[in-house]
């Protein structure tokens, strides 16, 4: 129980100061620390996410940090994309969904440390 706390408490704090934890954390830690399967841990991840969320961006509001416009934008996409998202992890090996978020990960660090 307190592990699982723990690495909510991270996950958290990393969303509210970089908007992101639960992909980049939560999957990694409930795969390797609490010994989950890939495709439960990814579902876990995204409901974990909703409250980081929900609280992050109410003090986000609160600082007058939103674009509202560019945001109901990309959450429409973002809607019909975690559907389709939710349908492919069905399809897709946990082995090529391993490498596919290996690739992610590797892409984003290079941008952010080159770009």
């Amino acid at each position: 129980m307190i592990k699982k706390i723990i690495l909510g408490f991270i996950s958290g704090i990393i969303c509210g100061l970089f908007s992101a934890g639960g992909g980049l954390i939560l999957v990694p830690a409930y795969v390797y620390i609490l010994k989950m399967d890939e495709v439960k841990a990814r579902a876990t991840s995204v409901f974990s996410i909703l409250p980081m969320v929900i609280v992050s961006g109410l003090m986000y509001y609160k600082g007058n940090y939103m674009d509202w416009k560019l945001g109901v934008y990309c959450a429409i996409g973002g809607i019909i994309g975690g559907i389709l998202g939710a349908k492919l992890l069905k399809k897709i090996s946990v082995n090529k969904l391993k490498f596919m978020f290996i690739l992610f990960l590797i892409y984003a660090s290079v941008k952010m440390i080159f770009f």
